[in-house]
């Protein structure tokens, strides 16, 4: 597995995820347990992307472009996570923020897998890619496995 294929796995679990947050309503645990779980998600592939994808693609010059643009768009992503946490789950902006996740969201992964993989792809050589991957799934995990415990 090389790290593309890696970071599209979490971002298939992410979409779904967010698909099926917007189609909630109200503060019921349904919502509470797809926000937590998209919100946990996010944060497990943030975190591991950013160490494994990102800043390694930093190191050169032709990926601190796409790297500073996918870092503020994580940035905007966790703001709106902040702004969904500090909003009761039943007043109706709620669903309106999450909305606004959604796209982010959507439009961030679109960004990565029809962009920013085809510039990295041209950075990193191939041994990199598998060794990355392999990094990023076990730090993915350690923050999954993390979060899911703080929930418990």
């Amino acid at each position: 597995m090389n790290i593309f294929e890696a970071l599209r796995e979490s971002h298939e679990i992410q979409r779904d995820l967010a698909e099926r947050l917007i189609q909630t309503s109200g503060d019921t645990p349904e919502r509470r347990e797809l926000f937590d779980q998209l919100k946990n998600e996010l944060f497990a592939h943030a975190v591991a992307e950013d160490r494994y994808f990102y800043i390694p693609l930093m190191m050169t010059d032709s990926g601190l472009n796409i790297t500073r643009h996918a870092l503020a768009e994580h940035h905007e992503m966790d703001e709106l996570l902040e702004k969904l946490t500090e909003t009761e789950f039943s007043n109706p902006g709620w669903l309106a923020i999450a909305k606004q996740l959604s796209e982010k969201v959507h439009h961030h992964l679109q960004e990565e897998e029809h962009g920013f993989f085809q510039q990295a792809g041209k950075i990193l050589e191939e041994r990199q890619k598998t060794e990355l991957a392999k990094q990023y799934l076990s730090e993915y995990g350690k923050y999954k496995a993390i979060q899911k415990d703080s929930l418990v």
